[in-house]
């Protein structure tokens, strides 16, 4: 492969090109540019001189800006460097790493602090004292380090699983990162950002510019992208720095507060996000965030909001988990960065549950560093609300700094004769008709497993970063070998070597198509059959079931077990009116209109044949095996250990008096125990507080053990 423009449509001007020819001409380019970053970022190896390189840049630039739609989050004008490379191996967090909430306005700080004194049962006078410090712009990293001595460095991955950098991060200044520690547990794991400052990403960039190589967007991406480096002398040669805000494992206490973490951390060596500050009220932290707010230009380092944590660590605990975050803790996050463009046209996008969503076809603006062509307008409601027409100026903004949405429209500027935009009544993709379920905001299409659109979207899904996660099978190639025809289920992925290798029907093997060659198609097929084990909770989600996000399939994981327990179970579960489905919905957070969602996906024939290839079946016979193996879900060492309620199913009811509902709620999970919502033969314990009522009646009729709130907290050792 060579820097000359690849043979497909270069002798023409980018403006003479087709739709058609674009989309090919971008594969071919993004397929070479990714090519020689591999070799340059990853092997240290360039094939190419600079000049040969920089004209494919221009020239894949110059088709996005002619072809906005074609400018998308794996787009090579989007990426520093290269990707994440296969050499990293893989490293499963002991305690999940996990993201926070977001707060935008004052009044969701507010909100977050009454939380958490409904949650303790704290009465409106009693302290509650809070850390508020920057929320640093950098690469999430976990460090291990046993007696005292760093043994692995490992990225946030997707909370579960994440890269081992170890030897990256030794090249880390021991001024910021220290490799050994004094009177350390015997294990501990600090957690924090790893970063890089305005002068030091300013000085690189002169220095990547100097040498003709390509720059970096911005301080967060320079890090990241260092960081994961094969060469680890690439990465000794960049600034890179470390702040510890938090941690993970740990053999013994760090201490009681997070402010006394803190100082532990700096008098290990290591570095903190300053200016921190201890407040005690919302207005204290309110003060603190306007105040770095201000400051925040002046700061050495990247930051995108304020963080605030509960300070005592007994309160942590007892605050806990949900979904994917901590209820102690939460980001308030800076106001997202707008600008103002033109509404060039509406287009419809089909997800894969069938929701007809209009998006924003944008005249390209640069929107907080990243260039926007796109917005999601949500549903035909909110577009009713904002009333955005064809031709419109209109103000967008990053949400979270991430998604683009459009914030509204600047009616002087309105062209003459701008009409209202009118939701299709047909599925724009496989005609069936689409309609809105009355009391929702959505219209979907009727055409289900018959739709292109859907089937290419749930394929998308079932290969994305928390669902089987394949290396080198993002949503660009899986669309394409969709609409090639030789990839339409699931099944089919698995079977793709097979079939490349016996031809296919209609296409030449993978390694004669344009944008692939021998070496691709060997690394795709390895990241194919290292996916061919995946965890139950992933295997779930990535069933693409509707309402069924991480959260819920990691709770039905948990909750079931296996694949052979939760399929029987779904599959018992379509009488509504028996006990399977009664267990589905007794789940604390599983109410019945996502019961039935579930249900009626293991009910659909079709669905039920590609799990039987795809997992394999037990029917009436002998069971047999899928192409995958899923495996057992494991849940992350609470740290709990092995409990008295570990495995129980247990119901609250009434009112507790030396703890909220939710916190006893959260307190069993935390211990191992399945929550639910009602009463059964299944149900081991009820836990009744004041004004119990028919639950505690049912229990005793059944003859399950009744505690009261005094031989709960006795149960599992703890003192009211």
């Amino acid at each position: 492969m060579t820097g000359t423009l690849p043979d497909t449509y270069a002798d023409k001007d980018v403006s003479d090109l087709t739709a058609d020819e674009a989309a090919a001409e971008h594969a071919v380019l993004a397929a070479a540019i990714a090519h020689h970053d591999r070799a340059y970022y990853q092997q240290d190896a360039p094939e190419i001189d600079d000049a040969e390189y920089d004209a494919l840049r221009r020239r894949i630039e110059a088709v996005e800006a002619w072809f906005p739609e074609l400018r998308t989050a794996d787009s090579p004008t989007q990426r520093v460097g290269a990707a994440p490379a296969a050499g990293f191996a893989k490293v499963r967090h002991r305690v999940a790493m996990l993201s926070l909430g977001n707060a935008f306005e004052e009044s969701d700080v507010v909100d977050f602090i009454a939380r958490i004194r409904r949650f303790l049962s704290l009465a409106d006078d009693a302290g509650l004292a809070m850390i508020a410090e920057p929320k640093v712009d950098g690469l999430s990293c976990s460090l291990r380090y046993e007696d005292g001595v760093l043994v692995r460095a490992a990225t946030r991955g997707d909370g579960q699983e994440g890269e081992d950098i170890t030897r990256n991060v030794q090249t880390i200044d021991d001024h910021n990162l220290p490799k050994t520690l004094k009177d350390a547990p015997a294990v501990v794991e600090i957690r924090g950002e790893i970063y890089m400052t305005r002068n030091d990403f300013r000085e690189l960039n002169e220095r990547q510019a100097a040498a003709g190589r390509t720059v970096f967007a911005n301080p967060r991406n320079a890090a990241a992208g260092s960081v994961r480096q094969l060469d680890v002398a690439i990465t000794r040669d960049r600034p890179l720095r470390f702040f510890a805000y938090t941690w993970g494992e740990i053999s013994a206490p760090l201490g009681e507060t997070q402010s006394g973490v803190r100082a532990r951390f700096a008098d290990w060596g290591f570095a903190l996000n300053e200016p921190a500050a201890l407040c005690h009220s919302a207005e204290e932290l309110l003060a603190h965030y306007h105040r770095i707010a201000e400051e925040r230009a002046t700061y050495a380092y990247e930051i995108d909001g304020v963080v605030y944590k509960v300070d005592r660590l007994d309160w942590q605990e007892r605050l806990g988990y949900v979904s994917r975050a901590p209820r102690w803790a939460i980001a308030h996050k800076f106001p997202a960065e707008q600008a103002h463009t033109i509404l060039n046209n509406i287009s419809i996008q089909v997800g894969r549950t069938g929701a007809l969503t209009p998006v924003a076809e944008l005249e390209p603006v640069t929107v907080g560093g990243v260039v926007v062509s796109r917005a999601t307008l949500h549903n035909e409601d909110e577009m009713a609300r904002k009333d955005v027409r064809k031709g419109d100026t209109v103000i967008v903004q990053r949400a979270g700094d991430v998604i683009p949405q459009i914030v509204g429209v600047v009616l002087e500027r309105r062209p003459v004769g701008a009409e209202r935009f009118e939701m299709p009544d047909h599925c724009p993709d496989c005609g069936s008709e689409a309609v809105r379920p009355v009391g929702e905001v959505v219209r979907r299409c009727t055409g289900g497993l018959i739709c292109p659109a859907q089937a290419k979207e749930r394929l998308k899904h079932f290969v994305s970063r928390d669902a089987f996660d394949i290396e080198g099978l993002g949503g660009r190639t899986m669309e394409q070998f969709h609409n090639r025809g030789i990839v339409t289920t699931p099944v089919d992925i698995f079977t793709l070597q097979d079939r490349n290798e016996r031809g296919f029907k209609d296409h030449p093997p993978l390694g004669n198509w344009q944008g692939w060659g021998p070496k691709s198609v060997k690394k795709l097929f390895a990241a194919i059959d290292e996916r061919r084990r995946i965890p139950l909770d992933r295997f779930i989600y990535a069933l693409g079931i509707r309402h069924v996000g991480q959260a819920t399939a990691r709770l039905l994981a948990r909750v079931y077990g296996t694949w052979p327990a939760f399929r029987a179970a779904m599959e018992a579960a379509a009488d509504p009116d028996g006990a399977a489905f009664r267990e589905l919905t007794d789940i604390d957070q599983i109410g019945r209109v996502m019961a039935e969602e579930i249900v009626a996906f293991f009910h659909e024939p079709h669905n039920r044949e590609l799990l039987d290839t795809l997992a394999g079946a037990a029917g009436d016979g002998e069971p047999t095996a899928g192409i995958v193996t899923v495996e057992p879900f494991e849940a992350p060492d609470s740290g709990a250990g092995d409990t008295p309620i570990r495995g129980k199913t247990i119901v609250f009811t009434g009112s507790m008096e030396t703890m909220s509902r939710p916190e006893a709620k959260a307190r069993a999970e935390m211990l191992g125990a399945k929550v639910a919502g009602s009463v059964s033969k299944k149900t081991d314990f009820v836990v009744v507080g004041a004004d119990a009522g028919s639950k505690e009646a049912k229990a005793r009729e059944l003859g399950v053990t009744v505690l009261s709130e005094e031989e709960w907290r006795t149960m599992i050792d703890e003192q009211a």
